[in-house]
């Protein structure tokens, strides 16, 4: 799923309680994080849930790629995990970089509805996303 599926998925929704419960919806498929990388390096600080990011870099014919996984302690941030995977992963360091991943969050309605805390813990994530990426360009 790209930005503009996500954005098409969320347009459909019409108010704040059904988007907030497709997002709950969405964490609940994210794949199961590896018990071994709940380790206090992945986990993001800055979050008032415990989440934890964790990145693989991939060699593809089109260019380097970087896979992403992630999880949280609380449902909705869980949630808010897997949208940012879904805009992220599996895109090159340079486009990742390139993306406005919390004006995609306005954009399909969900910034202005987080507390103050989530919407830090959110910053925090989007910014640990983008140091994943600068390392992998830096290395590159």
């Amino acid at each position: 799923m790209n930005a503009d599926d996500l954005i098409a998925d969320f347009e459909f929704l019409d108010n704040w309680e059904d988007r907030y419960r497709h997002v709950i919806e969405l964490g609940k498929k994210l794949p199961p994080f590896p018990e071994a990388e709940r380790t206090e390096t992945n986990k993001v600080q800055g979050c008032a849930s415990q989440v934890w990011l964790i990145s693989d870099l991939k060699q593809t014919p089109a260019g380097t790629i970087i896979e992403f996984q992630g999880d949280s302690d609380a449902h909705i941030v869980r949630g808010l995990v897997a949208v940012l995977l879904h805009l992220v992963s599996g895109h090159s360091p340079k486009e990742i970089l390139e993306t406005d991943i919390l004006g995609i969050f306005r954009q399909i309605g969900l910034e202005g509805h987080l507390t103050p805390q989530r919407s830090n813990g959110l910053r925090s994530m989007v910014e640990r996303i983008r140091g994943h990426a600068r390392a992998a360009l830096a290395a590159a």
